[in-house]
């Protein structure tokens, strides 16, 4: 018997079709019948790729006693936390007020008004670990709700209000001078907290961080902070050399279970390898580096080969699991190793840290414990030879590993992972010079326009031919710099006009009401009962922090001083935390370093202004937007009178003048430091 889900895109919520609980999707129709039927609701959030989500699903929610149990004394629903982003958002931040941690699967108990009262992640079947068994959980919420529903009301009114006091209001008045010494200051604290060992930040689990990467390699590339250098590419290296990288099909799972990056949770999330594809573009550009460029290029072959869509868009994850184990695609016992590889590849065995008891769980992780070099001279080979022995061996083992049964590929599309990926196609083309690259991103871009934006509505998701659900602050604010950034890097302004479209819209829509800051949902959107402000960077940028730079960048070009103004208040508001707490305010610490540096708009005129425009663009200048100008542009106020026929000159403008021209690339690179 199927539920009620059985008519959804989402891949999670069809992964719950046909349990025996009686989901229900989100929206109103549910809460109306919990309401109808004074039932408490139970709202259980996850989604695709998530390990532990399956397990609570073959424990309990497929468990018929259980379910029946549910079914009796909840209105159940099921939600996917990328398809509302927002819901998750809100019922987390209720339990990590709850319990101190969250996580998922989430699973929220919540009265018919929408407001939660108790909640928590995974719960076993059993008792155990100072946890109650679900069931045991279960029973003591109906008991809650039967006998002490003033105490539920209570607990639910509590906790709304100490969600609304957590939400971000502007808070700072003093106008502050961002100083070389600041942003230094910032990558000194975040230093505070890395691993000087194997890279990274914090303890395990540890995740890749690679906005805190890319503002240390900012740091340094414009202040020689050698410290700051030295981390990012720590972190890059033991990455790229741990079992979080996929060493046979490229790209990087999402996290890494132990500090060594050994172990990883073997989910693969469009979003991470979009953003280290991006990290290590901005590493080679500062140190280029042969492994760095193999890693960009087999990231982008992975997420071109396994999350593609033929008409131009990406699917979100790869699943952890296959046949019902974690990892089980990727790893290797001693016996399918040996079987695959045979004798005369001890050398190749060595070098991927394979070992007959198995490094993980019995089973084997390929890593790289010892460099080529090494493992070269410990076997007496040349490492051209060693090269060649591996080579062999990844093709064989790719090939038997396509014929396994793979992981499940989360199908939906996102319009924010989507743009972050355009993002990382355009750094990895800039970085490389790969045309290539540019073209995917033309490709990608254009698929994107028609499928989310519309002239009225911005939609959020897609799957199969169809979009829905409502933009969201982050698809638009990555949308936008993605827009101005394939301006310059495909040398047409005209994305620029799009880009501005949108920021008008973002302001209407998304804008709190004391000025300062803007809510991650529209004010059309009324599901859920507080919407969020938020400002710190997760798994992905700060949207807000996003948006900052792009109104920076579009003020300029638009002369909209009331968007430079605004920017610049976003960033007075954060500068006090970002300079506290780095790691969590990357993004903003990188628009804060731009704005030291002083935005400025490069203007490339003339016919064969394309080849000046290439010169600049070699030169790692995240501060700058380089845009080129080969006929006559009026509807971007920044161009206007900028085309001179006949001549090549290099106009540099910034938010309160453009410098007088210049006709040589080098004179203008000092002014883009100064």
């Amino acid at each position: 018997m199927s539920n009620r889900l059985k008519n959804e895109q989402s891949k999670y919520l069809l992964q719950h079709a046909y349990n025996p609980v009686d989901w229900h999707p989100w929206g109103e129709e549910a809460f109306a019948l919990a309401k109808n039927h004074n039932k408490p609701l139970l709202v259980s959030i996850g989604y695709a790729a998530c390990h532990w989500c399956h397990v609570m699903e073959r424990e309990s929610f497929e468990d018929e006693t259980v379910a029946a149990f549910m079914n009796a004394n909840f209105v159940c629903i099921k939600v996917d936390r990328e398809e509302h982003p927002d819901v998750d958002h809100f019922y987390m931040d209720a339990v990590q007020a709850i319990g101190g941690s969250g996580g998922w699967p989430l699973n929220v108990f919540v009265t018919g008004d929408k407001l939660p009262f108790y909640g928590g992640t995974y719960f076993p079947p059993r008792e155990g670990y100072g946890k109650p068994s679900w069931m045991q959980l279960l029973q003591h919420i109906v008991q809650l709700w039967t006998e002490r529903m003033n105490d539920v009301e209570g607990q639910a009114l509590q906790l709304k209000k100490h969600l609304q006091q957590l939400n971000f209001k502007g808070n700072s008045k003093q106008e502050i001078d961002f100083t070389p010494s600041q942003c230094q200051s910032i990558a000194d604290n975040m230093l505070l907290h890395a691993d000087k060992e194997w890279g990274g930040f914090g303890r395990a689990p540890k995740f890749p961080s690679s906005m805190a990467i890319i503002y240390l390699l900012e740091v340094h590339s414009f202040w020689g902070h050698e410290a700051a250098l030295q981390q990012a590419l720590l972190s890059l290296d033991k990455m790229a050399a741990g079992g979080i990288y996929d060493h046979l099909g490229g790209g990087f799972a999402r996290y890494s279970t132990d500090t060594r990056w050994l172990a990883p949770h073997f989910e693969k999330m469009l979003y991470d390898n979009a953003l280290l594809v991006s990290a290590y573009s901005c590493a080679y550009r500062i140190k280029p580096n042969e492994n760095y460029k193999q890693i960009i290029t087999q990231t982008l072959a992975f997420v071109q080969r396994e999350l593609c869509l033929a008409e131009g868009g990406y699917n979100s994850a790869l699943d952890a699991d296959s046949e019902g184990v974690e990892g089980k695609f990727y790893t290797w016992t001693w016996n399918e190793w040996k079987g695959f590889t045979g004798k005369g590849y001890e050398a190749v065995t060595a070098y991927f840290g394979i070992v007959e008891k198995g490094n993980w769980e019995g089973t084997n992780i390929l890593h790289t414990p010892q460099t080529k070099s090494a493992i070269a001279m410990q076997f007496g080979i040349s490492e051209n030879e060693l090269e060649k022995q591996l080579e062999d061996v990844k093709i064989k083992l790719f090939d038997a590993r396509e014929k396994r049964e793979r992981p499940i590929t989360d199908d939906k599309c996102l319009l924010s992972w989507n743009a972050l990926l355009n993002i990382a196609y355009l750094d990895a083309a800039q970085a490389l010079e790969e045309e290539a690259y540019l073209k995917e991103a033309r490709k990608q871009m254009e698929w994107m326009l028609r499928t989310y934006i519309g002239a009225e509505n911005c939609l959020h998701t897609y799957k199969e031919g169809k979009a829905r659900i409502p933009a969201k602050l982050d698809d638009l604010a990555y949308l936008i710099k993605a827009l101005i950034k394939l301006a310059e890097s495909l040398k047409e302004p005209r994305y620029l006009i799009e880009a501005k479209r949108l920021t008008v819209k973002v302001l209407e829509d998304f804008l709190h009401e004391d000025g300062t800051m803007l809510y991650f949902t529209g004010f059309k959107q009324n599901d859920i009962p507080i919407r969020k402000v938020d400002i710190y960077d997760g798994a992905t940028p700060s949207a807000n922090a996003v948006m900052a730079g792009n109104l920076m960048m579009l003020g300029i070009c638009f002369g909209n001083t009331e968007w430079i103004e605004q920017s610049k208040k976003m960033m007075q508001s954060v500068s006090g935390m970002a300079l506290q707490y780095g790691t969590s305010f990357a993004c903003w610490s990188a628009v804060i370093l731009h704005q030291t540096l002083k935005p400025k708009i490069v203007i490339c005129s003339g016919v064969g202004a394309a080849e000046k425009s290439e010169a600049l663009l070699r030169n790692h200048l995240p501060h700058c937007l380089v845009l080129t100008l080969e006929k006559e542009i009026y509807d971007i106020p920044i161009l206007e009178n900028k085309y001179k026929t006949g001549e090549k000159v290099i106009f540099v403008c910034t938010e309160e003048t453009c410098l007088q021209p210049e006709s040589e690339t080098g004179i203008v690179l000092q002014h883009l430091v100064d």
